[in-house]
């Protein structure tokens, strides 16, 4: 089984470095989804919430954060196959915090994934492109949220990984990858 792991702030929409609270997707996010839906392809979210360790968000409040995200994909006919999400800070030296391989492989064990026939879709180099790496999937790396930077003055954060693809957004990278696995 094939997936495509994607970031959900700064990827799907919202303010990459901001509060889930606060998500809205992109215009052409939900799109994406679809895409993925109609072609058979696995949609999963990893997203850190370091907030969630912090105090600065609840278990509840991104329970039901991630409850809106799904009506509001529901609405629009678009679904994601599962939502990972690594609560943690960095102190806690936990094995599911981006890039680390946690929640791909807990997905891998759960979905019976093929994590070389895997994508990552995402806006940070350091997190999203470096676990692309680390699980030998393909990395995509997107312009919106933090893109454009992690390409650029940052690029030296994740200079051992190599994007597959570098798409302006996640509706161009969801388009790359159907060709891709033609």
């Amino acid at each position: 089984m094939r997936a495509v792991f994607i970031d959900l702030q700064g990827t799907l929409g919202g303010d990459p470095l901001g509060h889930v609270g606060d998500f809205q997707f992109y215009p052409f996010a939900i799109d994406a989804i679809k895409l993925l839906n109609e072609n058979n392809i696995l949609a999963i979210v990893l997203t850190n919430q370091s907030r969630i360790a912090k105090g600065d968000l609840t278990l509840d409040e991104y329970n039901q954060k991630i409850m809106n995200i799904r009506e509001e994909l529901n609405k629009q006919g678009a679904y994601l196959d599962e939502i990972y999400c690594c609560p943690h800070s960095r102190d806690d030296k936990c094995e599911c915090k981006k890039p680390l391989i946690g929640m791909a492989k807990e997905a891998e064990s759960e979905f019976n994934i093929d994590l070389e026939k895997s994508y990552v879709i995402g806006d940070m180099g350091m997190s999203d492109m470096l676990l692309a790496s680390a699980i030998d999937a393909k990395g995509i790396l997107v312009l919106t949220g933090v893109g454009q930077g992690s390409l650029n003055e940052f690029r030296n954060t994740w200079k051992d990984a190599e994007p597959a693809y570098v798409a302006d957004n996640v509706l161009e990278a969801v388009k790359w990858i159907i060709e891709d696995i033609k």
